[in-house]
């Protein structure tokens, strides 16, 4: 079996952490923010954790 290339694009926007919990940015953040409320625009500038399904397909794609 060959070696399971990382998947590049996934590799720069998620990060594993040190207890194996995957850390993604949250969407929406760049442009038009002045109609979004300072908790809103507070909320987004948070990281996430992916859960469940989507979390093993991207750690298949990590290589993991």
């Amino acid at each position: 079996m060959p070696k399971i290339k990382t998947h590049k694009g996934t590799a720069k926007r998620i990060k594993l952490t040190s207890t194996g919990k995957l850390i993604r940015r949250r969407a929406f953040g760049n442009h038009m923010l002045s109609k979004k409320s300072k908790s809103r625009k507070r909320n987004i500038k948070t990281t996430a954790i992916v859960k469940g399904g989507m979390a093993k397909n991207v750690k298949r794609a990590l290589g993991v």
